[in-house]
């Protein structure tokens, strides 16, 4: 919604302050935007892996959707965690087991389908419930584990975001480029009269505005995008994180969720009372 809205905001607030004094017909040049996006296209193929080429294509729907790590998703993350430790609490880890081999099947997971539709996120705390269950006990050896865990996942999310950065930090070069070759094209024709002359300047200095006009108004907001999201999304790792190893170290698990609680942005964060009237209403195990 909001990408929606700055997008509307950009080309409105820019069309609006140029159309009562010129032409729209003299910004619609389409072989500028092929020179300019193409050869974007090809710098951004050229300087990035496949996976990151992959990435990039999926993560456009990240963009429309904005972060979805609200209090609400938090709230269920944590009661998940709550309902997780309880049963492991009353019955043993080994009780968790059936759970964490096939989330998809499982009563526990099933009750917090926000939470399913992240597989990244259930793949995470599956790997290390069942490592929980196989008797790992040391919870620094744990935590590194996690961290490493966490550090590779966001230097992956940060590949993609600095991808779309760097491909907006090239379109105003890139602009340069369509409007030089307008120049080029306007020398050809500088014994023709003014008005044939205005018309070629004219579309070799769009060249230099749509460079420009992509880098900051779009590309280079997007690549900030993904890196807030993939920032919000370390920050719902480090949730997990807090909360298992709460319990890992022999708290309760009321008291391992509020560790977890303890790491989130005041504005993400549920209260101690919205959290234990949520715990309250958990799936029974």
């Amino acid at each position: 919604m909001f990408f929606i809205i700055g997008v509307v905001v950009v080309i409105g607030s820019v069309l609006g302050g140029y159309l009562p004094h010129g032409s729209f017909a003299v910004l619609i040049q389409p072989l500028e935007v092929v020179i300019i996006c193409g050869s974007a296209l090809g710098a951004f193929i050229i300087s990035n892996p496949k996976t990151v080429i992959f990435g990039v294509l999926g993560s456009i729907k990240k963009i429309l959707k904005g972060k979805p790590y609200n209090k609400d998703a938090y709230e269920e993350l944590l009661t998940l965690q709550y309902t997780i430790f309880k049963l492991a609490k009353a019955k043993g880890m080994l009780a968790l087991e059936a759970h964490i081999e096939d989330p998809e099947k499982s009563s526990i997971f099933s009750a917090f389908p926000n939470f399913m539709k992240d597989h990244h996120a259930v793949e995470f705390i599956c790997d290390y419930l069942r490592l929980m269950t196989m008797g790992t006990e040391n919870s620094h050896e744990m935590e590194a584990l996690m961290d490493e865990d966490i550090e590779t996942h966001h230097h992956e999310q940060h590949a993609i975001s600095s991808a779309v950065t760097t491909v907006g930090d090239g379109l105003p070069a890139f602009g340069i480029v369509a409007a030089v070759l307008g120049v080029i094209i306007t020398m050809q024709y500088i014994s023709e009269p003014p008005e044939v002359l205005g018309g070629k300047i004219a579309a070799a200095l769009v060249g230099t505005f749509l460079g420009i006009f992509l880098a900051y108004g779009f590309v280079g907001p997007m690549g900030k995008s993904l890196e807030a999201y993939a920032e919000a999304e370390t920050k719902y790792y480090q949730c997990m994180k807090a909360g298992m190893l709460a319990y890992l170290n022999g708290y309760a698990p009321a008291v391992a969720v509020e560790f977890a609680r303890k790491t989130l942005y005041s504005h993400e964060r549920p209260s101690f009372k919205e959290l234990e009237e949520a715990v309250e209403n958990a799936p029974k195990v």
